[in-house]
Formats: structure tokens, sequence, C-alpha cells
């Protein structure tokens, strides 16, 4: 029991990992001029619905091309697929090229729910 209560504190004191999403703080970078919204679903996916203003860059790709976009490593970056798993990947990606400000906005019908709410 002590084992399970030290790793659960553990867990809570360590810094969310790429995989979580978190609509709310993409909603609120959303909302900084210098943002930028990545979609980063295959072309397929995007042709059926994608959030206005939205790249398009493949997670597989992002560290390639992401200097098109956004060359200052401080801007804000929100990332978006179907679930949150792709863009969690390209959110690894970036941070590991030195990108600061990058949020997992999770699925695409998770995230534009929670921006027509705003």
């Amino acid at each position: 029991m002590r084992t399970l209560l030290a790793v659960l504190a553990l867990s809570l004191s360590l810094p969310a990992a790429a995989g979580d999403t978190d609509q709310a703080a993409a909603v609120q970078a959303m909302q900084q001029p210098n943002a930028v919204l990545i979609d980063v679903r295959t072309p397929e996916e995007v042709a059926e619905g994608a959030i206005p203003g939205a790249s398009n860059i493949g997670y597989e790709e992002i560290g390639e091309r992401i200097a098109e976009v956004a060359p200052d490593k401080g801007t804000p970056i929100v990332l978006y697929c179907r679930s949150g798993r792709r863009s969690g990947i390209a959110q690894d990606s970036l941070r590991e090229l030195g990108y600061s400000q990058v949020i997992n906005g999770g699925g695409y019908l998770d995230l534009k729910t929670a921006l027509d709410k705003d």
C-alpha cells in the first residue's frame, strides 16, 4: 500500500505527458495573436472537416516543416488530430526541437466544440 501511494504521489507531481490533452489550455492559447494551430491528420481526414485557420502538417513530418509556420520556438502552438494520440507524438517532437509552448489540443471534434463554446 505504501508503494502504491508513493507511485501515485510521484505521478501527480510529474508534468503532464505529451499524450495528455488540454482543450482549455488550447482555447486559451488560441486567444494569443501569434498562436499557430496545426492539424496533424492526413489530408483525407482534413478534407472531411478542419478547424478554420489550421495548417495541415502530418505528425510524421512536423519536425521538418514546423519552421514554415512557426520559426520562433516561443510561438504558442496548438496541435490536434482525431483522438489526441498523433498530436501527442507531434508535441513530443516539437519539444525535442526546443519549442516551449506546445499544447496537445486533442481530437478534432473535442477541440472544435471547446473553441465554439468560447
